[in-house]
């Protein structure tokens, strides 16, 4: 079975950068769009970046100008680059892989001073 596990998480101060990675097992990754979801308490869950198997991206309003996603397809790792953090930004964030629509565990980030 494919699995995901995300890391790079945790504590940021109002306008630092933190950077997200998603390990993806198997040979499925090279092949399929992975895409960043976050979903803050009370909310709900949000796409927040996506990029397909050849690199062209989808980045929220939300985040335009702040965030990047990118993949390592030698590594079969997803990114999202997380700069100039905002408090609204605290989340748990959450990694999809789109063919047969796999998620990771999640993990948190929270903004703030």
């Amino acid at each position: 079975q494919v699995q995901l596990v995300e890391s790079g998480g945790g504590l940021a101060q109002p306008g630092g950068s933190l950077r997200l990675s998603c390990l993806v097992s198997g040979s499925i990754f090279n092949s399929t769009a992975m895409g960043w979801y976050r979903q803050a308490p009370g909310k709900q869950r949000e796409a927040v970046a996506t990029i397909t198997s050849t690199g062209s991206t989808y980045i929220a309003d939300s985040v335009k100008g702040r965030f990047t996603i990118s993949r390592d397809n030698a590594k079969n790792t997803a990114y999202l680059q997380m700069n100039s953090l905002k408090p609204e930004d605290t989340a748990v964030y959450y990694c999809k892989l789109f063919r047969g629509n796999y998620w990771g565990q999640g993990t948190q980030v929270t903004v703030s001073s």
